[in-house]
């Protein structure tokens, strides 16, 4: 009988890690993420989201309260000028694998838009990977899971 029970309480455990980190992974590139500068500061906090079947991330956060008024006086067309807390930094991305790609990155400090493409490594659950390309070049920043 306590063998029974030592084993039972053995199993409970075990599901309950193994559920714990199936919903890490199951939120994959959702979520809210840190972002920070050369210095390992944190500047803002991106919420990366789905909304109808296309994955989209917006400024939550600036985390600097003095800047948290800026505006994106860069930014071209519609964009020029919006507060950049609430901005749509990433627009417009499909699933593709592992991977969301086809989307657009903006860069509200130089106004300047990159394709890109955003992922999750499996053995990285909490580091987010963003990819902007000009032509052949590109460059990738890892973003933090703030959740």
């Amino acid at each position: 009988m306590i063998i029974s029970r030592f084993i039972l309480s053995k199993l409970i455990l075990l599901f309950i890690i193994c559920t714990s980190t199936s919903d890490l992974r199951a939120q994959g590139v959702f979520g809210k993420w840190e972002v920070k500068n050369d210095a390992g500061r944190v500047n803002s906090i991106i919420e990366v989201y789905e909304e109808n079947g296309i994955v989209q991330g917006k400024v939550i956060r600036i985390t600097n309260e003095n800047h948290r008024d800026r505006k994106c006086t860069k930014c071209p067309g519609e964009l020029k000028n919006k507060p950049i807390e609430g901005l749509r930094v990433i627009r417009d991305f499909e699933k593709e694998g592992n991977e969301y790609v086809n989307g657009t990155l903006i860069d509200p400090d130089s106004g300047k838009q990159y394709k890109g493409k955003i992922w999750v490594d499996e053995e990285k659950p909490d580091q987010l990977n963003v990819r902007g390309y000009i032509a052949f070049f590109y460059k990738t920043k890892t973003w933090e899971r703030a959740d």
